[in-house]
């Protein structure tokens, strides 16, 4: 295969190790790497992997907390075609196995920490032939680092899978969006772009390397050149610590980060003067509590893992409630149930078009065939561009209706069927509601079974068992019928108006 007009993220960091060798590109805990030190370590991981003969777009799953042997990983699989599936840590055993069985991954980087969990699942899975925990005292994992670093590269397709993230369970089952190198190489670009990111960059990464967001920035980083400080996961004294003992310029943010650093200055003295953006989701009030604070500007956006992240950004109060302007890689129109193009300023189904869009999710070709139609990707999200080309976010479709509680995506269908799955439990109607600390709640509205008893710490307790604990109601009321429609479903949008 000719792979003469193809990027890889070996290239990259191979190109910045010539050019930018001793410039730091990690920072971690107490150590500086080099991007000459990332290269090499990362040629030899990819050395390693190569030795295990794995046939090209074999899936290698990831199940850590932040380390830099993501960023060993990103670059070692984009060298051999080979493809990370990247599981969020706090999702449930179930869940988890799900994903594994979905995907038949090959192989499995965990830390200490999961490290019992993945070796159950390397037991249970016939796929999953080997495991490798990356910060214990795994002399597997050291070995792995062949001492003959990687020469030449595997060619590679634009549509191959390079990362898989399952995103919230549609019709009960979460789906694997596949993302290709190039996806995710444009994607970055535009970050790299809009945020004027360069060598002199230094970002804080906080956000969870499973998700795009997290990919986005910290790739980003990586690609432009910049300093990428990884924080194992977030505490609000230690982040303040490291935006000034590392001049961090950029960070990116889910609500409660926000909230919670605003608490941390408070309580501290910090010279955050370094700072110059967050990136995020956020209330206007806690946005403009954030600039007060810092002097740093807070931008706004709107993506998802299916455009490989962010296809609109813009600072936050450049045109307060809109979601940013469009990519210049996106192409967006706004439709109507049928597909036709509405006008400015009304509100419609989100399509998107363009080299951000995902390759489509794994084992759906149904599922794809209906979200991909007409060459158009349908998010599922409704909104509106004004004259200005600004979009502003207005909620869910019905069939797609989402609920995001500190940026993560969790379907409502999804924690209802755990929740049907007590047996106190006749009906229920799970919704999204505004939350103060993660900025969206999740509420379930239930009715019980005739003679049932059942509190809602109890229920709560129940669905923690089955889902993950973020996917877990928050708010919990429990009425006597659910009112029906003319059919006898559930009436959503009265109990939505009535209980919201």
């Amino acid at each position: 295969m000719n792979y003469l007009h193809n990027m890889t993220y070996f290239d990259i960091y191979e190109k910045n190790a010539n050019f930018k060798g001793s410039s730091i590109a990690i920072h971690f805990e107490t150590e500086d790497i080099t991007y000459s030190d990332l290269f090499l370590q990362t040629a030899k991981l990819a050395s390693g992997l190569k030795s295990l003969n794995l046939p090209e777009s074999s899936r290698i799953a990831v199940l850590c907390k932040n380390h830099p042997v993501f960023f060993h990983l990103f670059g070692a699989a984009s060298a051999l075609n080979l493809a990370l599936v990247l599981i969020n840590r706090r999702l449930s055993k179930d869940e988890v196995n799900y994903i594994i069985e979905d995907t038949t991954p090959s192989v499995i980087f965990c830390d200490k920490e999961m490290a019992d969990q993945a070796k159950s699942l390397a037991a249970s899975f016939s796929c999953l032939k080997h495991c490798y925990v990356v910060d214990g005292d795994d002399d597997d994992f050291s070995n792995l680092y062949d001492n003959s670093p990687l020469k030449a590269i595997v060619p590679y397709r634009p549509s191959d899978p390079f990362v898989i993230i399952h995103t919230a369970a549609m019709l009960g089952k979460p789906r694997g969006a596949i993302l290709g190198q190039e996806n995710i190489i444009l994607s970055n670009q535009q970050i790299i772009n809009a945020f004027k990111m360069d060598k002199t960059k230094t970002y804080l990464n906080i956000l969870p390397l499973f998700h795009i967001m997290g990919i986005n920035l910290g790739l980003g980083t990586l690609q432009a050149g910049g300093k990428n400080v990884i924080q194992e996961k977030f505490d609000p004294p230690k982040t303040l610590d490291l935006i000034q003992e590392q001049n961090v310029n950029l960070f990116g943010s889910f609500p409660p980060i926000i909230s919670n650093l605003i608490d941390a200055i408070k309580n501290g003295n910090y010279d955050l003067s370094s700072l110059e953006i967050a990136a995020g989701i956020e209330m206007p009030d806690m946005a403009k509590k954030w600039e007060a604070a810092t002097a740093s500007k807070f931008w706004t956006m709107y993506g998802q893992t299916e455009t490989s992240g962010l296809i609109t950004f813009a600072e936050y109060f450049k045109k307060p409630g809109s979601a940013g302007v469009i990519s210049p890689f996106a192409n967006i129109r706004i439709t109507d149930d049928f597909d036709n193009v509405l006008p400015t300023n009304e509100t419609g189904e989100i399509l998107v078009k363009g080299p951000l869009v995902f390759q489509g999710y794994w084992n759906a070709d149904q599922l794809n065939a209906h979200t991909l139609r007409d060459g158009w990707h349908h998010t599922g999200d409704l909104g509106m561009i004004d004259a200005d080309g600004f979009l502003f976010f207005k909620g869910r479709k019905a069939e797609k209706e989402l609920i995001k509680p500190g940026g993560e995506n969790v379907f409502p269908a999804e924690v209802e069927k755990a929740i049907l799955g007590h047996d106190a439990i006749k009906d229920v109607c799970v919704f999204g509601v505004p939350d103060p600390k993660f900025g969206e709640g999740i509420k379930a509205v239930c009715s019980l079974n005739k003679g049932a008893d059942l509190t809602k710490d109890e229920l709560i307790k129940f669905c923690g068992s089955l889902i993950a604990g973020y996917k877990k109601p928050r708010y919990v009321e429990f009425v006597n019928e659910l009112p029906k429609t003319e059919d006898g479903s559930i009436d959503r949008e009265k109990i939505k108006k009535e209980k919201g």
